[in-house]
């Protein structure tokens, strides 16, 4: 998967944890745990595995650590650009723009083929 992607996947991730966030504040008792969109965008980013049958316990780490290690550090890069992005202007106090836009800003960037 691109880091395009990879990185407006993460953004959808956030997004829902804002909307999660909100809809629990309105509302304590809302079941929030109920929505799959997490999990299903996560599901995306992630290779499948396929592990060979005769395969021991150190040859399927391996493969697992092969295949999965390098989503998981794209992932992590592209919540941490994310979290800066958010944490800046957190930092600089600004009021105009709210985290949900930084978000939608980072996106459309993003989409338009834009890189870091």
């Amino acid at each position: 998967m691109e880091q395009r992607e990879i990185m407006q996947r993460s953004v959808g991730i956030l997004t829902e944890a804002l909307e999660m966030r909100r809809r629990l504040r309105e509302n304590p008792d809302a079941d929030v745990a109920g929505s799959a969109a997490v999990a299903t965008l996560l599901e995306e980013m992630l290779p499948h595995v396929q592990l060979p049958a005769e395969a021991n316990a150190r040859e399927v780490a391996d493969i697992v650590t092969g295949k999965l290690g390098p989503a998981i550090v794209q992932i992590t890069s592209a919540l941490t650009f994310a979290f800066i992005q958010l944490a800046e202007i957190h930092d600089e106090g600004r009021t105009d723009v709210s985290s949900a836009d930084v978000l939608r800003s980072i996106s459309l960037h993003y989409e338009t083929g834009g890189q870091r």
